[in-house]
Order: C-alpha cells, then structure tokens, then sequence
C-alpha cells in the first residue's frame, strides 16, 4: 500500500523497545484494554493512576499516552488532554488514532479548536484501511473508514489496460456503520493481478495497491492460505503482518481472537481494540493487498471461555456485538444476517472450498456453565444445517473446516478442554460421521486458539484420518505448551500457518508449514489427497 499519508507513517519511529521487558506484562493487550474500560465506566481517575504507573516503568509505552489523553478528555481537561495527544503524535502514534476515538469518549477533545487545528494539521479522512476481501476470479471488495461520513471511490486497473477497461466503484462511509463503508468492483479477470487507488472525497492523497484475483471456481490450481488466531495488540510483534505479506499468499484467514475484546457490553471498548490495530501502518499494508476473511472466538465475542446460547437476541449484547464485528470486517456474508445472526460463512478458491464456522454465537454450553445440558452444542442448529447442506454439494478437491478452537482430543489439557471440541463430543462425532457416510474426501481441519502452532492426526471409526493444523500465536506474548499427543509444535516466537495447495498434480497436495515472524520454517507436513479418500 502506498500513500502520501501512509508513507509519512511508515517512516515515523514508533521508539518501540526490541526486548520483550519492555513492555513488561506477558499480557500487555490487557493493560490499556482495562484502563479504557475504566474510561467507559466514568472511572477517569483510576484510568489515568494505572497509565501513568505503567509508564513510569515503560515511559515510551505510546498507548499509555493515548489512554491519558482519552481520560483526560473525559475529565473536561482539555488543555492536558491535548498535551498527551501531542506527545504521543511525537513518539509516532497515527494521529487517526485520535481521530477514531472511540468517538463517545473523545468528543469534548474532538470539539476544541485546538484538536481541530491539530486535525488540518496531522489528520486524514481516511482513517483505517482499506481492507480487501471477498475476491472472486470476476471481483473484489474494499472496506474503508473515514474521519466522517464522506464520499470514497476506487478505480482498479489491469497492467497494461486501456482506460476503458478501468473497473471504479463508489460509495459513502456511513455514521450508523461506524463511518465505514464497502466498494464492489466486479467484471474483472480471472488470476489477474490489479493495481487500485483509492480516494476519500476532499483528501489530496490516495491509497494504492495491488491484488490478483483468484483462479476460476472449480480448476485445478495452486494457492497458498496463511491463517492463525491469538493475535493481541503487542507493539514489538505487529511487524509480523510484513512476515506475512513477504509470503505472498492468497488469501489470509483470522481464525478468532483476533484482537481480544472480551467487553461485550462496552462497546467503546470493542471498538478500541480494533481501531488500535487498523491504525498500525503493517497491518494496513498487509490488508491492503491479502485478502481477508474472518471469524471470532471468545475472546472477540465475549470473554474467556464464553458463549452466547441459543437464542438469536439473548443475552441482549449479542447483536450490538455482532454488529460491531461486521462493522469491522469484509466478509463475504455474516451468516443469516439480521434474522440469523452470527459469523460462519463459505467460499472457494479455484477447487478449495472453505467452511468458517461460529463457536461461540449459540453455544449452549461453557466449563463454566453451572447446568450441564445433554449433547451440548458448539454450533447451534441453524448453523450445523448450513454446514451439512454446504458439505454435501461441495465439489472442492479439498475442503477446509475452520474452526475457532481445536477438534483434536488433548489440545488443551484439564477441565479447560472442555472449551475445545472436547467439550462437545456428541456435535464432532455427529459432523465426523456425516463426512463418512456421504464419502466427502479431501476434508482438512484447521483452528486456533492455543497460543502455539502444532498438527494433529486424529483417527476415525470409519473413514480416513483427518488432519489437523492449529495456529494461534499471531501477536501474542503469552504462549501454551507443546502437547506430547500432536505431530509436533512451536511455540518459542509468534508464528501463522500457511497450506500450499497444488491441485494440478497427478495426486494433489497440501502443505501445512509453520513459520516463525522471522520467516522461518519451524514445521512442514505433506498431504495427498489419496490420504484423504474413503475409497482406497
């Protein structure tokens, strides 16, 4: 991505320290995470008395500043508030960062002369993306947000096209969709690769970048998927987006705790934690160009270990909460939308087929639910219909199931199993079962939520094994322990998973490789879809 604005961000010392004690706490996701919570719930003081401890150990700790000048807002002290905002623009802190707010929380700062003079100065109408997602072999979408409701539009162009090839689309972000919004550009060519640019309404500068267009539906191709979950806000580990993109895949699936909420009834808070991510120049370059797609887990939904239950609106910040998701993501679909609310959905590259599935909307049961229930259930029932229906007419050579947590028995050691699918016997011996009896092959499992990266082999009573790749230690800094039942695993530096798909061989293949944010292959496991047949 390049563009005037993000340029000058990209060169701007972020003063980071590069050993992990400088920002001190194993969970330092949490620290200005709960200092906000403080803010939403009118405790400025006890908000401003954690940040400035924090600092006092860590005085280059940027979010710190950030959360001073949101508490200070809050206090009516504007003068003090602005200090802080000046300060951290200085250390490096995107002044859109202040811009996005949460907006409720910033709006007697936001209403002073003096932050509007900073605003002409530092700030930008587009604040956060653009983020790519739901590319076919014919389209692509753009997800935006802006300073305020304002007008944007995309112009994307093949190498070499002539002007009346150029595909444009044009929207406007909206306030009740938190000032975002999303451009369709359709009629484009198959494993193409496009340049686009994109431009708000009154901004001198654009964004450009590139993306290539996946093969078409159903032919054999070769692809790479990078995916992974457990990615917290951790300063000295957001470079791991450029690892990514140095990889080049084609597509990138987050696969749930994806920015670790775990507020579901303060939406401010839901809405810091991804505003403090989209406004980090790698990750803006890294959306940019891979296309996105992604579900949540607990930690995005609610909080550790939760669940939601089965009922569509109940408890009552279920839908707030989903709103909120979809109002921070490009997916394809958000499974039955308004009457069904939740986050599954499907798409296919050339003759892959991924199923993103929802472990937490309509669960019925947690390790910490008081009252067992009989065959508890992970997905609910709407979702399971879906989910068998899309399997049955799947014609893919491969079909991935990605779930939140892991399927494999002995993941997650203890009573904290029971989070995983190890909790919900019944519902993975129900899905597993359907695989068999309507000979689906090619089906590879993939997850997150434990904070390493490993494989798994699990057996069946019929059928062939099926395989597992877990990854989910993104960003984070805490880390969960190797266990002696996987294949092998890695947990010694943040990493993601990446499969390899080659379907134009004679006997097709997928590749499952963990590499480490240094770029370093850690693990490598070949499959051949002859391994994955009933029919041998």
């Amino acid at each position: 991505m390049t563009t005037g604005k993000c340029v000058r961000l990209l060169a701007l010392p972020w003063l980071l320290c590069s050993s992990l004690g400088c920002f001190g706490a194993e969970q330092y996701k949490k620290i200005s995470r709960e200092s906000m919570a403080d803010v939403v719930d009118g405790k400025h003081d006890a908000a401003v008395r954690g940040a400035e401890s924090y600092l006092k150990d860590h005085p280059q700790d940027l979010e710190s500043l950030y959360v001073l000048a949101v508490a200070h807002a809050g206090k009516g002290d504007i003068k003090t508030s602005l200090s802080y905002v000046k300060k951290a623009v200085e250390g490096g802190l995107p002044f859109e960062r202040f811009q996005a707010g949460p907006r409720e929380l910033l709006r007697p700062l936001h209403e002073s002369d003096a932050f509007g003079q900073l605003a002409r100065k530092h700030g930008s109408r587009l604040l956060h993306g653009p983020l790519l997602g739901c590319v076919t072999d014919c389209s692509a979408r753009f997800w935006v947000r802006t300073a305020d409701e304002a007008p944007v539009r995309v112009e994307v162009r093949a190498a070499g096209a002539s002007a009346h090839e150029v595909r444009k689309a044009a929207g406007k972000t909206r306030r009740e969709n938190d000032f975002t919004t999303v451009l369709a550009v359709e009629g484009l060519r198959p494993d193409t690769r496009y340049e686009y640019t994109l431009r708000v309404e009154g901004q001198t500068e654009t964004v450009k970048s590139q993306f290539t267009t996946f093969h078409r539906p159903g032919r054999p191709a070769r692809i790479t998927i990078g995916f992974g979950g457990g990615a917290g806000y951790t300063p000295q580990h957001e470079h791991m987006w450029n690892t990514v993109v140095s990889w080049k895949p084609t597509a990138f699936l987050f696969l749930g705790d994806n920015v670790y909420i775990d507020n579901p009834t303060r939406q401010a808070v839901q809405q810091y934690c991804y505003y403090r991510r989209q406004s980090r120049p790698e990750y803006r370059n890294f959306t940019a160009g891979t296309p996105i797609y992604a579900i949540w887990d607990d930690h995005d939904f609610t909080t550790d270990d939760g669940w939601g239950g089965p009922d569509i609106d109940v408890p009552e910040w279920k839908i707030p909460v989903w709103h909120t998701f979809r109002n921070n993501w490009n997916n394809p679909y958000y499974a039955g939308g308004e009457k069904q609310p939740g986050c599954w959905f499907d798409f296919s590259i050339a003759d892959v087929d991924f199923f993103m599935l929802d472990g937490r909307y309509y669960r019925v049961k947690g390790r910490r639910q008081r009252v067992e229930v009989d065959n508890p259930s992970m997905l609910g029932q709407a979702q399971k219909k879906w989910l068998f229906e899309k399997l049955r007419k799947a014609k893919g050579t491969f079909k991935v199931l990605a779930s939140p947590v892991p399927w494999a028995s002995g993941a997650k050691p203890g009573r904290g199993g029971m989070d995983t699918w190890e909790g919900f016997k019944e519902e993975r011996a129900e899905i597993f079962s359907f695989l068999a009896r309507h000979k689906i092959d090619g089906v590879v499992l993939i997850s997150a939520d434990r904070h390493r990266s490993d494989a798994w082999k699990i057996e069946r009573p019929s059928g062939y094994p099926l395989y597992e790749f877990e990854s989910s230690r993104l960003t984070n800094i805490h880390t969960h322990g190797i266990m002696t039942g996987s294949l092998f695993g890695y947990n010694k530096k943040c990493s993601f998973g990446l499969l390899s798909f080659d379907t134009t061989a004679p006997d097709p293949t997928v590749t499952y490789r963990v590499i480490n944010i240094d770029s370093v292959v850690m693990h490598t496991l070949v499959l051949r879809k002859s391994q994955l047949t009933h029919d041998k």
